[in-house]
This record gives C-alpha cells, structure tokens and sequence, in this order.
C-alpha cells in the first residue's frame, strides 16, 4: 500500500506499512521553535500562519514607512483595510506639511498621476492587445505564447527595416535623385571583373517578369532590394559627410547587436519562471493541482478541454512514474538491449541527417549548373531556381515525421520524448541552412578546379557568380518566399478542406482522424526558420526585413483564422513560461547561427569587384579602419586603442571575473533556494505528524 502526498513542500511516495509507523515519528526539529505545536487541535494550524503575520507586521514596522511614501497604495501587497489606514496616514502627514513640502508632495502625486494615465493610454496603441486577449481567453496562454511570439517578431523586423531604411536605403535614394556624391576608386584588378550588366536586352516574353519577381533576377537585381545596386559613394560639403559603406557595415553590425539585445532582454523575463516551473522534483503534482488552472479560459469548450487536459497530465505524470520505476528494476540484459536499440535508432537518425544534407549540397550546385540551360520554359526555370528551397522544405517535413516514430521506440519518459524530439528538429532546421550556405560558398570561393580560372585575379569565381553577394541575397529570398507561399498553401489546401471532411463525414476513419492540432512547437520552430533567414539574408538583401515584417503580419491573421475556425488545441499541452523561454533559446541559436556567414563574408571573403558598395576594397571590413585613419588624432587613436589587444585583453579579463563572480551569486542563491525548499519540506512532514497524532 502506497500514499501519495500532496503538499506545499513536494510530492513523494511514502510507504505505509502500519499505522504505529506513523505514530512513532518524529520530525526534524525546527530551527524556529515558535513553530512547534504546543497546543489544542484547534491551533495546528494557527501557530505557523500567527508567526508568519507576526513577522509580515514586524516587517512593515520596519519597512513599511520607507516603502509607503514612494510607491502607490494600490501596488502594496496587503488587505483592503492595511491600504485605508496607510491612505489615512498618508491623508495625516500631507496635511501636516505646509508651503514647499506639501507643494512638492502635490506635484509627486501628479506625475505619478500622469505616469500611469500615459501608461494606460499607450496600452491602447499596442499591436495585438485585444486579439492576444481573445485567444488567451478562448485558448490558453500556451497557445496564446505563439501569437504573442510572432508579435514579438513583427515588432523586431520592422524596427530593423527603419534602421536599414533610415541610414542605407534613404540616403542612397536621395544621392542618386540629387546627383551628389562621388565614387570611389577601384582598385587595380583585370577588367573582366569589372563587367556586370543583369537587365535583360531585347525582347522578353510576358512571364519572365513573373519570374523575375519569384526568383530576384533579371530587373529585380537593379533594385534597392539588392546588395548590387547600392553604389560604394560618400558625400561631403561643408558641415556634412556620409559614407555609404561605412554606414551599411554599422548599420549591419547595429541591428545585429539590437536583436541581440532585444532577444535576451525577452528571454530573461521567462528565464525565473521556467526555472520555478520546469523543476518538478519539488512540486510535480501540487502544481498542477493547485496552480495549473489556466484562469483566462472563458469558453466552455476549452474549459472542457482544459480540464481533460490536465487530467491527461495528472495520468502522464504518474506513467512517468511507473516507467521511472521499471526502468530501475531493469536487468543488465535488458538495459544492453535497449541502449544497443538506441544507438542503432541515433545511428539512423544520423545517417538520414547526412542524406538530407547531401541532397541540399547536391540541389544547390545542380541549380547553380542548370539555372543557364532551362532556357526560355517559365516552369522548368521556377523548379530549377527554388530546387534547394523544395528539398530542403522536404527534408523538413519528411525526417520530423520519422523522429516522431522513432522515438517511441527508444523507450523513453513522455517529457524525454518531447525535448529529445524537439532539438532533433531545431538541429534539422539549422543544420539544413548551414548546408544550404556551405554549399553556396563552396562554389563562390576559389577551390578545386576553379583555382586555375580567373579566380586568382577577382578573388572570388566570378565566371558563375558576377556579384556573389547579390546570389546570396536571391537564395534568402527564395528561401523567404518558398516558406510564405508553404505556410499559405498548407492552410488554403489542406486544414480547410480537412475541416469541411471532418464535419460533414461521419465514417469512423475520418472521424478518428479528426481536426488538426494546433501544435504550438512546431509552428514555432518554422518562424523561427524564416527568421534565420532573414538574419542571414539582411545583408545581401536589405528589403528582406520589410518582406519579413509583412509576410508574418499575414501569417498572424491566417494562422488566428485557422486556429478558430479549423484547428483545436493540442492533447499534450505546455506552460508558457517554459515555452517562451525555450522559444527565445532557439532564436538565439538562429541568431548565432546567423552571425557566421555574414562575418565570414566580412572579413574573409573579398567583395565583389563589379557591384555593392564595397567594389573597391580588398575586404569588407577594411572600411572600418579606413575610416578611422580619416578621422581627427585624437579620434584615431582613441578608436584605435580600442581595437587593440591592449584594450581587448584587460576587457577580457574583467568580463571573466565578473561572470565568475556572476556565477557565485547565482551558486548562492541556488544554495538559498534548497534550503528553503529543506525547510518547505520539514514543515509538511510537521504537519503530516501532527495531523496523524490526532486521529
């Protein structure tokens, strides 16, 4: 016989092999003694919550005073009463002051006043406010994380189009209108390198603009929408400079660091409550007993839902528990032949990961070969030119399918599944644009056969890649508008008609197969994939931020569309704490992943020879220090110094000691944390004891 406790302190299982047992135990002593029980049944639990009061009193004593007159009454945490006595004091000492004192009181009240007024009225204005609402209160906040994720992201994309726009596209505009500006010297290179000419001559057919749109060729190359078009020009009069490459390159490296900063500050304000939440050695079942209602929910279906839902964790939580269990009385026999299954299953896995990577390798450099054989035929030049976009949509499609399956063979817990799974498919997705770039840069740089070529003399292979930085930019873009047109296909295509099959069909297979699941992971993990590209796609494409803000502006409403009237909520259901902060984790990979291809380019690639702003430079960071040389003595040495290894090693050794001093803070108060948590858990077995001394 067993007895599952339940408590503010944990949740453990406690044999109960006689009741003498129970009567013979003794707890732990108490390091406060006003704690123990001294009297009646009646004062069990009376003396803990006298004690606790007592102090809470001594506290505000103490505190209150200093606290009171600096923050507003209705932000305290106390009772109704406590705050009409504090408004009463406060009421007293303001009557008391007179002339400058009471005048400067009345003025702090007013702009607290206007603070909170300014507040409530830009709440107003903020995107999304009453749709996030509504969702939360038909749905959840699990599936509310999502929309109020992909907010997050419109937000980001289109402050970043504002920088781009505001220090690149802008100028460049009203240089060219104006005639200012004048181009800087190109350096002294063959003239072959020189010759890029992408609009088209003669006569065209009607559909090649359509291609030309899809695909960023053709006239699209002679757009701001390119790195190509932008001229490498400075303007300077009398009280005015601006460089045009060197401000393309900060502004690169600036909205780099804002996402950066952006996304960490976010992720930070989920990181105390995914800690809370996500450790389940302490409270596995009082959580969901006790704070696991989701008091947003309105409607009485997803209440209905809700209540199953938890139900159905309750019921996971305590097959975990008996897998836990078997998993321990396994023999040696059985657990060899499960890690042996195992790593045959991860040896798989591993293989079909090579074979996907292969498979992109192999579709960009057929794409690269065959994109000047189609000739003049509109679907064979669409297939050719989004080859690596299908098979790597297909990759990620096809292979989660597999992980999914796979996993239930490896034997391991319901939560183990889930994360197992989950960075099976982050590493798929990241690890594909990875490929789809290490191929793309493989046939840029000058390796293997095209060392021979004119490579040494451009740098780069220009034979097929006149202006690499503008072939970048295409891919990103196709890669961009492949995964836009995917998202609305599968919504248009094949949840709407799923939808009208399920209610108007009432044959069994169809009914077993029932509506789709909003799946909030996955979903997530394919804007995150489009967001990766974006990052990565921003520099060769600096209207790709604006195509992004707009593409997941659409995706919001269809996906809100299809979630009310074609979707119903995942079975397997999650807190938003602990996916917020794993969704803002990912996007840091995303994020970091981003920054390697564009800082290769930067500083180890040279730039084009014919096109970009850049055209005239042996790297592209050279306009850093260029511009830094032009700059008054002072200036010069300052930004200097702070590019040297005699700024850089003391920077490094201090980052090093205050993240180890970072470290024993934190250790601290983990240490602080198991003591209460020891503490918690000495006061429920008091209370165990003494609720069993009186029956």
């Amino acid at each position: 016989m067993h007895r599952v406790e339940i408590g503010f302190g944990g949740d453990r299982i406690h044999p109960l092999e006689s009741e003498s047992n129970w009567r013979s135990y003794e707890p732990p002593p108490s390091p406060d003694p006003g704690l123990r029980y001294r009297g009646n049944e009646d004062q069990i639990w009376t003396v803990g919550a006298k004690s606790a009061w007592d102090s809470v009193q001594r506290h505000s004593e103490i505190d209150g005073p200093k606290q009171d007159e600096d923050k507003p009454i209705k932000e305290l945490c106390c009772s109704m009463q406590k705050k009409r006595e504090l408004r009463k004091q406060q009421e007293k000492k303001i009557a008391k002051k007179t002339g400058l004192e009471s005048w400067r009181e009345e003025q702090r009240r007013s702009l607290r006043q206007c603070r909170s007024g300014m507040s409530g009225f830009l709440q107003h204005f903020t995107l999304w406010k009453g749709t996030l609402q509504t969702i939360g209160g038909h749905f959840g906040t699990g599936i509310q994380s999502y929309f109020s994720f992909l907010r997050f992201l419109v937000l980001m994309n289109f402050v970043t189009f504002l920088l781009i726009a505001g220090f690149i596209i802008i100028p460049n505009i009203v240089f060219n209108e104006l005639n200012l500006g004048e181009k800087f010297l190109l350096s002294n290179s063959s003239e072959n390198c020189f010759i890029y000419d992408p609009n088209p001559h003669g006569l065209e057919r009607y559909y090649v603009f359509i291609m030309d749109v899809l695909m960023g060729t053709g006239f699209m190359q002679m757009t701001y929408m390119f790195y190509g078009y932008y001229k490498n020009t400075s303007i300077s009069l009398t009280d005015f400079f601006y460089n045009i490459p060197l401000a393309y390159l900060v502004t690169t490296l600036i909205y780099f660091l804002l996402s950066l900063v952006w996304a960490v500050v976010r992720s930070v304000e989920g990181f105390k409550q995914s800690l809370v939440t996500e450790d389940s050695s302490m409270t596995n079942y009082t959580n969901k007993v006790f704070a696991g209602w989701d008091f947003c929910m309105k409607d009485e279906k997803i209440i209905k839902l809700k209540q199953r839902g938890i139900l159905y964790e309750l019921k996971v939580d305590l097959e975990e528990e008996k897998v836990r269990r078997k998993h321990a009385e396994r023999t040696t026999c059985q657990r060899a032949g499960i890690y042996t299954l195992r790593i045959f299953l991860n040896a798989l896995v591993v293989i079909l990961l090579g074979v996907a990577f292969y498979c992109i390798y192999q579709s960009t450099q057929e794409s690269q070969r065959l994109s000047n054989e189609v000739g003049n035929n509109f679907i064979l030049g669409l297939l050719v030119g989004y080859l690596p976009s299908i098979v790597i949509a297909a990759a990620n499609f096809i292979l989660p399918m597999w992980f999914n399956i796979s996993i239930k063979w490896e034997r391991y817990t319901f939560s183990t599944e889930i994360r197992l799974t989950l960075v099976r498919c982050v590493f798929l997705r990241l690890a594909s644009l990875g490929m789809l770039l290490y191929s793309l840069w493989d046939n840029i740089t000058c390796s293997g056969d095209r060392e021979a070529a004119n490579c040494r003399t451009c740098g780069y292979n220009y034979n097929d890649n006149h202006c690499w930085e503008t072939r970048i930019g295409q891919e990103m873009y196709k890669l961009l508008i492949f995964d836009f047109l995917t998202v609305l296909v599968m919504i248009l295509l094949v949840d709407f008609p799923r939808k009208i099959i399920v209610d108007h069909c009432s044959c069994k297979p169809v009914q077993l197969w029932g509506l789709q699941e909003f799946a909030v992971p996955p979903f997530v993990l394919d804007i995150i994939y489009g967001q990766t590209v974006c990052w990565i796609g921003t520099f060769f494409c600096p209207l790709l931020p604006l195509l992004n803000t707009v593409k997941y502006f659409v995706i919001f409403y269809m996906k809100k569309l299809t979630l009310f009237n074609n979707c119903r909520p995942a079975d397997r259901t999650f807190r938003a704490s602990s996916a917020n902060f794993f969704f803002m984790l990912v996007l840091l990979l995303g994020l970091a992943l981003s920054w390697v291809p564009v800082l290769y380019s930067i500083f180890s690639i040279p730039p084009s020879k014919a096109c970009g702003p850049f055209k005239n430079q042996e790297t592209i960071w050279e306009t850093i220090p260029t511009a830094v040389h032009s700059l008054p003595k002072i200036a010069s040495s300052f930004f200097l110094f702070i590019g040297s290894q005699a700024f850089a090693v003391p920077l490094f050794l201090v980052s090093c000691t205050l993240m180890f001093y970072l470290m024993a803070l934190s250790n601290s108060y983990g240490n602080l944390v198991n003591t209460l948590k020891d503490q918690l858990q000495m006061e429920r077995s008091r209370k165990i004891f003494l609720s069993q001394a009186q029956q």
